[in-house]
């Protein structure tokens, strides 16, 4: 697994082929299921009123877009961020109806359907009869929705990224050590830090307990390397290393 795009829009309504037009576009770019922090995210500017419906899904109104590019302005920068990856999308046969629409309207190539991967029909086949819009799959895997009051190309996609690392296997991928990973992705991985404990954990261990421990090592184990990483010491008498 290598490069692929998040992808997530938003439009003036259901069908271009009656006249609904996108108004937004969000893609987020990992590698090996891990955001790069590569972003594109434009507002376009649909040449149509935006329905009310339509504004109480997502926000954007027309103000917003007023000034915007159309698509035509944005088309050839967002295939050069695609590339020939492939494309993630939850209810992807949405997007790509739109994205298609209008690469044809401008008389452009669209990327090919089979580069477009559904994370929909790949949650129904996780869990067959149970609800798997976004939203559903965010609070299943415990995915925070905090910071979403209103839907959004690039938020979503964001969450989607994270979605969609579950349906792939879910975050114990990061401990998988026997899979070569690219360097955006390990650069990704290195910039989270948890930072130390706020407050340590008091020991458990009586000190007769303690003591009784290190008598073990003492008679017992030949290598105290690893203890010592915990900051026990371990005083080996002079009998000890003859018998090593």
């Amino acid at each position: 697994m290598a490069r692929e795009i998040v992808l997530d829009t938003e439009t003036t309504g259901f069908d271009p082929k009656t006249g609904d037009r996108l108004i937004e576009v969000g893609c987020i770019e990992i590698h090996d299921l891990l955001p790069t922090g590569r972003t594109f995210h434009r507002l376009v500017n649909p040449e149509r009123l935006i329905p009310p419906d339509a504004i109480r899904v997502h926000g954007i109104t027309d103000e917003h877009v007023k000034n915007a590019p159309k698509f035509h302005e944005i088309a050839a920068d967002l295939l050069e961020f695609v590339g020939d990856a492939p494309l993630i999308a939850h209810n992807a046969n949405f997007d790509r109806n739109f994205i298609d629409f209008e690469y044809s309207r401008i008389g452009q190539k669209p990327p090919p359907q089979e580069r477009w991967i559904d994370t929909l029909q790949l949650a129904q086949k996780r869990f067959p009869g149970m609800p798997n819009s976004l939203d559903a799959l965010c609070k299943r895997f415990k995915i925070s929705l905090v910071d979403r009051t209103l839907h959004g190309a690039l938020i979503d996609s964001r969450l989607l990224a994270e979605v969609y690392l579950e349906l792939r296997g879910g975050k114990e991928r990061a401990l998988d050590l026997t899979t070569t990973r690219s360097p955006q992705a390990v650069a990704a991985a290195a910039s989270v830090s948890h930072g130390a404990r706020p407050n340590p954990l008091p020991l458990r261990s009586t000190e007769a307990e303690q003591a009784a421990h290190l008598a073990f090592l003492k008679s017992t184990l030949k290598d105290y390397s690893l203890w010592a990483g915990y900051g026990v010491t371990v005083e080996v008498e002079a009998k000890d290393e003859a018998a090593a």
